[in-house]
């Protein structure tokens, strides 16, 4: 097993930023939000480096803290999001709806792909939390089974079914926005 002792904050910085951008770029949509969430998440591996109890790998460790953070993002914006639109529907002067869900471009996707990217990412937002975590971690970030259990503390099969329902989710989802779009 590895020493917590062993750790330094800027080398699991250098060697997790990626990862955790990554997964965070996937989760939340916004290049942004991603930053913003990935700094999160290194305040609170160097705030939590010392109580590091070796019951998991270092990486199980950290990517439980960016998923954590991330659902915790996601979660604050739609609180932020109901309350502004309960307040503030409609632009005072144009009467123009203020809050339309975001969409979002993948800096990796081709120029041709994008409108692709926007819809799945915009169906993968749909996904409830647990489905979204494990689809996310399982088919964009390529973690096994095994990696994802223990980073969403389920079993191997209760990733599995998620997986699958969020597939299932996703394919009605796009067939639905895929038909709206021929329309």
């Amino acid at each position: 097993m590895e020493n917590r002792n062993e750790y330094n904050i800027d080398q699991l910085f250098s060697d997790y930023q990626k990862k955790v951008y990554n997964i965070a770029l996937n989760m939340v949509q916004r290049v942004e939000d991603a930053e913003d969430v990935t700094q999160d998440v290194f305040v609170e591996i160097h705030r939590s480096l010392n109580s590091f109890n070796n019951q998991s790998s270092i990486s199980t460790w950290i990517h439980r803290i960016a998923v954590n953070k991330c659902l915790d993002f996601i979660k604050a914006k739609k609180t932020k999001k109901r309350f502004a639109i309960i307040t503030h529907l409609f632009h005072p002067e144009t009467g123009e709806q203020l809050h339309e869900a975001s969409s979002f471009t993948h800096p990796g996707i081709a120029l041709e792909q994008k409108e692709n990217a926007r819809l799945l990412f915009q169906a993968i937002a749909t996904l409830n939390d647990k489905q979204r975590t494990a689809f996310v971690l399982s088919q964009i970030q390529h973690l096994s089974q095994k990696e994802i259990a223990d980073v969403m503390t389920l079993s191997e099969k209760a990733v599995e079914s998620l997986v699958q329902r969020a597939k299932t989710n996703l394919r009605k989802q796009l067939e639905n926005m895929y038909d709206l779009r021929r329309k």
